[in-house]
């Protein structure tokens, strides 16, 4: 705060004196400027900021780089208009975790103000670590570290830079705190992010079946013996969240394109590592080329703050920009691979429940190898094969409990009459076969 120490006996004029005022003021206004913003999603409505720290971290350009990762890879392949991003995301499930907090207050849990505070920076900065196009690049770029690894790097960072101010933020992100459902609202099976993904997917794909009644649910939130708790009235809510989640994988996140694209696109990476290993010159913006000729571990992120920097520069852009330039390379592979991406002429896909047959495979692998003069190593870039699983509901993990009148509490999957056990817990897999058409 800036004062003005006024003298009744200076030569200054009382004009003078006023002019100095004003300017004192505007100053002061100025230095104070409003952090409490407001913006415009397109689910929610109109979206408040409740802390001048929360506007500080999103200001920051380890939160603003969310803005150039896209939510869902290259599901737009498929529904062309998922091109929403993680920042998207990341401020819905803010916004969700407001309201819980207030619906948990009401019924007479306690959340101080830094547990609130703490809570909503927790879920702001959850998705803070993914790097370019999410989950299908999560261990390409580098080895064996998880996106969550490098969020809690970030978290960290940003700790030393705020001043120690986010040390409860982590303490909850890592379930480290005394009240365990403060965790839970931010990673759980029935959390903030689950809820707005689950809406903001289904809005940008079109895919109405994903589609969650979130304000019923946060309305139904209670807490039992520190663990979240839904009411009983709001069961056929969660039963159909549930639902929502299965449909939604196999209809988006699983859908057998976008498994073709997200396969293409791990082995055009990984077929540029294995050049780059030879040192074959390749085009690569310098954040990319530094993790492409490089292999980095989390003791590495550790050892090197630099190297967090680093990858803060990575982005959906540096992949796409060079696989438009490899299009172009001189190694038969690479350009094939990136070619058939940028052109979108994705690969056949089969699913079925049962492992394909080596026959099978061996089969279209000499097919590929003759059409595309590749060697026995270079066809497995084109053929490829793999699992995927769908869980909509694990019991063995934090389960969803449900809040009876007389104050008993029972699983989900015990307490829904509409849904057996087996069906909420029972956990799909499809073999896939991926190959050239």
């Amino acid at each position: 705060m800036a004062f003005v120490n006024f003298n009744p006996f200076s030569t200054c004029s009382y004009m003078d004196c006023f002019h100095i005022l004003i300017g004192v003021i505007f100053a002061t206004m100025n230095s104070f400027s409003n952090k409490l913003k407001i913006f415009n999603d397109p689910i929610y409505g109109f979206v408040s900021l409740q802390y001048e720290i929360i506007y500080d971290l999103i200001d920051h350009p380890y939160f603003q780089r969310l803005r150039r990762i896209k939510q869902l890879g290259l599901t737009n392949l498929v529904y062309p208009g998922a091109l929403h991003t993680r920042f998207h995301h990341a401020m819905g499930a803010m916004h969700l975790m407001g309201q819980a907090i207030d619906v948990i207050r009401s019924k007479g849990h306690e959340i101080t103000e830094e547990e609130a505070k703490g809570v909503t920076i927790a879920i702001l900065l959850h998705d803070i670590g993914h790097g370019p196009f999410s989950h299908a690049l999560e261990h390409s770029i580098v080895n064996n570290v998880t996106h969550e690894d490098i969020s809690e790097l970030f978290m960290s960072r940003l700790n030393q830079e705020f001043n120690g101010k986010l040390t409860l933020a982590i303490n909850i992100f890592q379930n480290k705190y005394k009240k365990k459902f403060l965790h839970q609202l931010v990673s759980s099976q029935l959390d903030m992010d689950r809820l707005d993904y689950l809406n903001r997917d289904s809005f940008f794909t079109g895919v109405s079946e994903g589609v969650v009644s979130s304000d019923r649910i946060i309305k139904m939130l209670n807490v039992v013996n520190d663990q979240l708790a839904i009411e009983a009235k709001g069961i056929y809510s969660i039963e159909k969240f549930i639902i929502a989640r299965r449909l939604m994988y196999w209809q988006v996140y699983l859908h057998k394109t976008v498994l073709s694209a997200e396969s293409l696109l791990v082995n055009i990476l990984k077929r540029a590592k294995d050049l780059a290993e030879k040192k074959v010159e390749l085009f690569c913006t310098p954040a990319l080329k530094i993790f492409l000729y490089n292999k980095y571990s989390e003791n590495d992120f550790k050892k090197s703050p630099k190297l967090l920097d680093t990858f803060a520069q990575l982005d959906d852009y540096d992949i796409m920009t060079s696989i438009k330039v490899w299009v172009n390379h001189s190694d038969n592979v690479l350009s094939s691979l990136c070619k058939q991406l940028v052109d979108r002429k994705l690969f056949k896909v089969e699913l079925q429940n049962q492992a394909f047959k080596d026959d099978k495979i061996k089969l279209i692998k000499q097919d590929i190898k003759k059409r595309f003069k590749l060697n026995d190593k270079e066809v497995n870039y084109f053929v490829l094969n793999g699992i995927v699983t769908n869980d909509a509901y694990r019991a063995d993990k934090i389960r969803i409990n449900i809040l009876f009148k007389d104050g008993s509490v029972a699983d989900i999957a015990e307490a829904s009459d509409q849904l057996s056990i087996d069906v909420l817990s029972k956990t799909v897999k499809k073999h896939y076969l991926c190959y050239p058409k």
